[in-house]
């Protein structure tokens, strides 16, 4: 007998081939059969006529390691559809921790406040800090989350358990160098699915230094890399300087040089996509070029949507990463106020965001183009919805003056909305153009990350309903192919990306009249009452996780079917050929 038989969908299976209208019948949390007309007995069953049923997307790039402790349904992920979240990217984990050093963990949660926008109270008050190993830390997790999810383990501490403070600045000893790589192999072991790290300019702790990582020279991760690939079913994911513009040459060859030792693919965030900087994809993707010919793979991650991000004045966000700014939007509000109303001030920041330094966030100092969003003062009322460059106009001010003023009185905490500029047709043919290549792949929402300030997570529905009923650049099923089979191959993964006869049943069932995303909103439902934004999902019937429905319009069902993804045991070795 079957547990549930879906009837008369459109199957999209991930594979690229046409839909076709199929019964697809689930038992013991597998795809049992697939076939019209479907008539063995079932303890339950639904229509699904006019409805597509495709696998589960995957999400390849989330920061989920701490939510799924207080938010077990990986919100809002699992509403748009993804059963699979890959975790422990940009060289940021919370295992291992070093049993001698009890502190550590108060280390690891703030520098995961700072480089990753996680509230601070969430993590001290949702998490349980019970491990130290990074077995131990993937054990707490088994058994009680919705999602499938999978974690990389972060380099960041790996050199904080062998090094300790040292870590930061410091050059590991050939022992301690030993002992990182000998961590990391112990985590392999316990499955998690390879190596993270970071060379990013942007990532600084809690204490405003460059997070541990970022001192590393290119033989400790090579070293590192090496280790990845004794053991099966692994991989890397890196960050460097140039992912948010352009490489420089040593950045390319790194990348090749770290997934060739490897043996493993190797995939980075994100490939920002823009036809007024014409020559960035071919400069970014010539890291893949140049790694086939070493004998790796690199693959680069892009998102096929806008996401929606929120900036402040007031609190840090994507503004503090422009050269020069961070001092000053670092300083005390009446400080900060005094210093941002000073038009010398106003006039150096802006010299420094127009520097060749500032590479891609330059597009963030165009103030005229930002829309107020929500404001708190009597001063600002009827602002929120408006464009700055209109208000600024009818006050006679430049647009960041007039910016500086509206957020000064609401004491900096004005949320501001910058409006993208690739949003035009040339940029979304590109797009389109650039998501051939076999070395790009959908992804980096940063799910589980910066929950206040953006909301990748629905990328997956939002594309769908572009595809669907909006700019129309790909197939149906061809989008779907990329949300599912693409990433499962990639990472390798066992029996999930396909609907197909002995998979893991992994479903999400959608109206194509209605899939889409709503507008992101602040809500307050973090441990701590901490803020985030969230995003209903439109159009979503049911998603399934392991034969288990945890979504039913939209809402959670309140199972937890999903499970740990340990490398070798759900995950096989993936060619770099």
């Amino acid at each position: 007998m079957l547990d549930h038989v879906i009837k008369g969908a459109t199957v999209v299976d991930g594979t690229g081939a046409p839909g076709y209208t199929a019964d697809v019948g689930l038992r013991d949390g597998r795809i049992a059969v697939v076939a019209p007309g479907v008539t063995e007995p079932a303890l339950t069953s639904e229509d699904a006529t006019g409805l597509v049923l495709a696998p589960g997307f995957v999400d390849p790039h989330t920061h989920y390691d701490a939510q799924l402790f207080w938010d077990p349904y990986a919100t809002p992920s699992l509403n748009h559809g993804v059963t699979t979240v890959a975790a422990g990217n940009c060289g940021f984990t919370l295992a291992p921790l070093n049993p001698d050093r009890p502190a550590d963990a108060d280390y690891t949660r703030r520098m995961m406040s700072k480089v990753e926008g996680m509230s601070l109270v969430a993590l001290e008050q949702g998490a349980p800090w019970n491990w130290h190993g990074f077995g131990e830390y993937l054990d707490a997790l088994e058994g009680r989350i919705a999602v499938n999810a999978g974690f990389m383990v972060g380099h960041c501490a790996l050199r904080r358990y062998v090094m300790g403070p040292d870590a930061i600045g410091g050059q590991p000893s050939a022992a301690q160098l030993d002992a990182m790589v000998g961590l990391l192999r112990e985590a392999m072991e316990a499955g998690a699915w390879g190596f993270s790290t970071t060379q990013s300019s942007t990532h600084s702790d809690g204490d405003g230094q460059p997070v541990a990582s970022r001192h590393a020279l290119p033989a400790e991760l090579l070293a590192l890399s090496k280790a990845v690939g004794e053991h099966e079913g692994t991989q890397i994911e890196a960050i460097v300087a140039g992912c948010l513009d352009q490489f420089s040459d040593a950045e390319i060859d790194l990348f090749a040089e770290m997934s060739a030792a490897a043996g493993r693919p190797l995939n980075w965030n994100v490939l920002t996509i823009d036809a007024a900087v014409p020559e960035r994809v071919p400069r970014q993707l010539l890291a893949s070029e140049r790694a086939r010919k070493a004998g790796g793979r690199v693959v680069a991650l892009t998102m096929p949507i806008l996401t929606p991000m929120n900036m402040s004045l007031g609190t840090f966000c994507a503004l503090n990463l422009i050269p020069g700014w961070g001092p000053i939007l670092g300083l005390p509000v009446p400080e900060r106020i005094g210093r941002l109303r000073d038009p010398a001030v106003r006039a150096e920041m802006l010299k420094h965001a127009a520097s060749k330094e500032a590479g891609v966030f330059r597009r963030l100092a165009d103030f005229g183009r930002y829309v107020i969003g929500d404001t708190y003062s009597e001063a600002n009322r009827g602002l929120t919805g408006r464009v700055v460059r209109d208000i600024a106009a009818e006050r006679g001010q430049d647009p960041f003056a007039c910016l500086v003023e509206i957020c000064a009185h609401d004491e900096l905490r004005t949320v501001l909305w910058p409006m993208p500029p690739d949003n035009d047709p040339a940029s979304w043919a590109l797009r389109a153009q650039t998501w051939q290549h076999e070395d790009v792949m959908l992804g980096g929402s940063d799910a589980g990350a910066h929950l206040d300030r953006m909301c990748g997570a629905p990328y997956t529905t939002r594309f769908l309903g572009d595809c669907l009923r909006g700019r129309k650049l790909v197939p149906l099923e061809q989008a779907v192919r990329m949300l599912t089979d693409d990433p499962a191959r990639l990472f390798g993964l066992r029996e999930r990306g396909r609907v197909q006869e002995g998979f893991h049943a992994d479903l999400v069932l959608f109206d194509p009249e209605r899939i889409d995303a709503g507008t992101a909103t602040l809500v307050h439902d973090l441990p701590g009452d901490s803020p985030r934004l969230d995003s209903r999902a439109l159009g979503v019937q049911a998603v399934w996780v392991n034969g288990i429905e945890a979504i039913r319009d939209d809402v959670v069902t309140g199972a937890v079917p999903g499970r740990v993804l340990r490398s070798g045991r759900d995950t096989r070795t993936v060619s770099t050929r």
